[in-house]
């Protein structure tokens, strides 16, 4: 990093990807939260010798620069510490800026498998993630998903004990069997029992070892019974919504749930999914080499990779959902866990690291999904010979989710660069091709970042930077979050999600007046534009956010993430810093008094604090 970098960084002040620390005593202890939130989340800058004074970063320097990398190095590679060291020589430096002496330490992003990075020798307790805010220690649900991912063990080859054949759908089977005959009627898979045929694809197991023997957890998930499903996994739920309406207040025109009708199993939801995902898709007159009509297009078979991708990469022992939409101008997958190789791999193809390898090769033998990394690629050039928008990917950390957005609409259309225009007034004309492409991302996307327009884009990350803050300041971008997690969306359209729940068991609201009346377009710019003051700065007073919630909170019930939207700040932090404390001294009351944990638990303010 170079000075002047470094000069504009404490002009930005501290974000996702940079702490400073005054250093005075000498080597801060709580650097080491710091040190296992940026490795367990994108990395980041230590910058030790900064002072910070009402919201400013002012240079101080460090007066003994050499012995305080000595103590980091010592504590460093002290395994009573920090569990794993990850730093390399060239990763700590001494800067000299403006005649001050700064010690600067880069912590690179851990890979999956050194993943949980903690502290003190207790992953449960020490173990810390990085949000808009700072370091704020992981609850024991997110070690743990940490920890499954790291291993060596496959997530899906585990033996559940107490289950047996009999907790598997026959119908599924046979319909399995039956299109596995269909494209390889001569396997030798298919003379065999039940019991054989899924050992040979991973869903039963023996253990050389322990000599244990059993159904594996892929063999479930593909062909279980509904019951059987959620003995196993209570949180399991797959969820398929098309919502093609025009009317806001309606949420979905068609869903496939978990719901009692049908036996939800991947294979099962799958082969109802895939139909619908496709059913409008116009298919052009092409011929193969015999010439023979082809009955899809490549659109189909990126959509069929997207669909099975969610599938096996899902961490299906979360208590998040899966989840995919259908959209009038797009297709949304959603899947619990975070990626398992960085984007840009993803990007570029050729990697595969499966996070449920007996899935995959389930889906395999029927002749769904890719092994060699090349799903995605599939999808680029599907996305690419439509001149679509390329596709978006994204992991929402504070969920431990990822998410593909696949755009079915031109880079600019005519009717979006209309509402440009009027949205934005004459301005629009005098503004860069850079400024019109992060516009138009941010109406088809609804919110972006920095690293989403990269992907469309050659600048570099630094401009692309400039541009956003240069539109926000024009008043045509609203801002949510700050450094690199921070989202924007076109001012004068609604925040993203305000009122839609992310939630493993979420069902519809309850069809009332007052939830139609919260999801209205000027409702929602109204809280949007009570909570601006709190969003668009970087750190807030408390008193400021607390009194910014009870605005908000005044009229009606806001759920978290409608909080979590609207304020700037993760969900973490607005339950744990804000919500429960106000709750406590009666400021806001729970929609749900008798269920503290209920799915669609919401916060208001009480009469006599308005």
């Amino acid at each position: 990093m170079t000075e002047a970098e470094l000069l504009n960084l404490l002009d930005l002040g501290e974000d996702q990807e940079i702490e400073f620390k005054s250093a005075d005593g000498g080597l801060p202890k709580s650097i080491w939260e710091t040190v296992s939130s940026f490795a367990n989340t994108e990395g980041g800058y230590l910058v030790l010798g900064v002072q910070e004074k009402h919201g400013l970063c002012q240079l101080a320097g460090i007066k003994n620069p050499e012995a305080q990398r000595k103590a980091f190095w010592d504590c460093h590679n002290d395994a009573k510490k920090l569990s794993m060291p990850l730093c390399h020589e060239d990763d700590v430096q001494i800067l000299s800026v403006q005649g001050k002496q700064l010690l600067l330490i880069h912590i690179p992003q851990a890979t999956r498998i050194q993943r949980p990075v903690y502290i003190n020798g207790n992953p449960l307790i020490g173990t810390y993630k990085r949000n808009f805010e700072g370091d704020y220690r992981c609850t024991e649900t997110e070690v743990r998903q940490m920890l499954r991912d790291a291993g060596d063990e496959p997530q899906d080859s585990s033996i559940l004990e107490h289950f047996t054949l009999e907790d598997l759908d026959t119908d599924t089977l046979r319909a399995y069997r039956n299109r596995f005959a269909s494209r390889e009627p001569d396997h030798p898979f298919l003379a065999l029992d039940n019991q054989g045929l899924l050992e040979r694809l991973g869903g039963w197991r023996r253990d050389r070892k322990t000599r244990q023997e059993g159904l594996t957890l892929a063999g479930l998930l593909m062909f279980g019974q509904e019951r059987a499903l959620l003995d196993a996994l209570p949180h399991y739920h797959v969820d398929y919504q098309e919502q093609l309406s025009t009317d806001l207040e309606t949420r979905w025109t068609f869903r496939i749930t978990v719901d009692g009708i049908w036996v939800p199993n991947l294979f099962n939801f799958y082969y109802r999914v895939y139909p619908r995902l496709v059913s409008n898709l116009a298919i052009p007159f092409q011929l193969d080499h015999q010439s023979v009509r082809l009955g899809e297009t490549h659109v189909h078979e990126a959509l069929r990779e997207a669909l099975v991708n969610t599938l096996i990469h899902g961490d299906h022992q979360s208590s998040r959902p899966i989840t995919v939409i259908k959209q009038q101008d797009r297709f949304i997958f959603s899947n619990p866990g975070r990626l398992r190789i960085p984007i840009e791999r993803l990007f570029e193809g050729g990697v595969s690291d499966p996070r449920n390898p007996n899935l995959q090769k389930m889906f395999q033998m029927i002749g769904l999904g890719e092994k060699a990394g090349s799903g995605f690629q599939k999808i680029l050039r599907a996305w690419k010979e439509q001149s679509w928008l390329i596709p978006l990917v994204e992991e929402k950390l504070d969920l431990d989710m990822t998410r593909v957005v696949l755009p079915i609409l031109s880079m600019i259309p005519e009717e979006v660069d209309a509402e440009l225009k009027h949205l934005i007034g004459e301005a629009y004309t005098s503004l860069t091709e850079l400024d019109r492409m992060i516009l138009v991302l941010a109406h088809r996307f609804e919110e972006i970042g920095n690293v989403d327009i990269k992907h469309y884009r050659n600048e570099h990350s630094r401009d692309i930077g400039e541009r956003l803050k240069y539109l926000v300041q024009q008043g045509m971008l609203v801002p949510s979050g700050h450094g690199r997690g921070m989202r924007y969306c076109l001012r004068g359209k609604k925040i993203p999600d305000l009122f839609t729940e992310m939630e493993p068991n979420s069902e519809h609201y309850e069809n009332n007046s007052e939830h139609y009346q919260n999801n209205s377009e000027h409702y929602q710019q109204k809280l949007v534009e009570l909570a601006a003051p709190v969003r668009e700065k970087g750190k807030a007073n408390r008193e400021l956010v607390k009194s910014t919630i009870l605005q908000v909170c005044s009229e009606h019930y806001l759920e978290l993430r409608a909080l979590s939207t609207l304020l700037g700040r993760s969900p973490e932090t607005i339950r744990t810093h804000y919500v429960i404390p106000m709750v406590e001294q009666k400021l806001l009351e729970l929609r749900y008094p008798e269920q503290l944990n209920h799915p669609k638990q919401a916060y208001k303010t009480r009469i006599d604090h308005q």
